[in-house]
């Protein structure tokens, strides 16, 4: 019965998440990337943001109540390419995970900031799970990263959520993360790698271009 069930996810989730909804999702993670900034006091440290190597965004990630429930949630990876910003976008699936506390909605925005180069490796394997394959810890909010623990500064990778207008760094323990690579194949019209993608000098694609800009806006770190 749980293996029907897990099937069952599986298929809706992606039913959830078609291959046209990207260009879509580009512009709904540039609009979490702006309602955030706009918040400096209840938002991503600034001085932590500008230390990150790589940006995770999924935006509205699903909450799944099917008899075992779930999440599962499609977004977008980009690193920092020296002297030239942030780089062209790789498409990313989030699958399960505890979440930490239930901030309310049954949709999430969720943010994962990496913020050195071992955990940036992970990101671009075939597949980590947060807390398990990579060092991971509820990321301080704040206008600067002052309140932020011993643990939150060692963590490879720092973790946010916002629900209904809330945002907190949260435990995303236990999420899975892996390239997606159906909507890499949509957006650049050939089967990219996200390594390809964000550690190459693959153009961005047009429906892209606000989410970057905006990227470069609030963290340019071009030197």
């Amino acid at each position: 019965m749980k293996v029907t069930q897990f099937a069952f996810v599986a298929v809706s989730a992606g039913l959830l998440f078609a291959a046209s909804d990207a260009p879509k999702r580009l512009d709904a993670a540039a609009d979490v990337v702006t309602e955030i900034m706009a918040a400096p006091d209840k938002g991503i440290p600034q001085d932590l943001l500008d230390k990150s190597e790589c940006v995770v965004i999924v935006p509205g990630l699903k909450k799944l109540a099917l008899g075992i429930g779930g999440k599962y949630g499609k977004g977008f990876m980009s690193c920092r390419r020296e002297g030239s910003g942030w780089s062209a976008p790789g498409a990313v699936k989030v699958e399960g995970g505890s979440f930490g506390f239930q901030i309310g909605g049954s949709e999430t925005d969720v943010i994962l900031l990496v913020m050195n180069q071992g955990g940036v490796k992970k990101l671009l394997s075939s597949k980590f799970t947060v807390g398990a394959d990579a060092s991971a810890a509820a990321g301080p909010v704040g206008r600067t990263s002052s309140a932020a623990t011993d643990a939150q500064m060692h963590a490879e990778i720092l973790t946010y959520s916002r629900a209904r207008g809330l945002f907190a760094g949260v435990s995303l323990e236990g999420a899975t993360l892996r390239p997606d690579e159906e909507w890499n194949q949509e957006m650049y019209g050939k089967a990219l790698t996200n390594q390809e993608i964000v550690m190459g000098n693959t153009a961005a694609p047009p429906a892209a271009s606000r989410l970057i800009s905006l990227l470069n806006k609030y963290s340019s770190r071009r030197g």
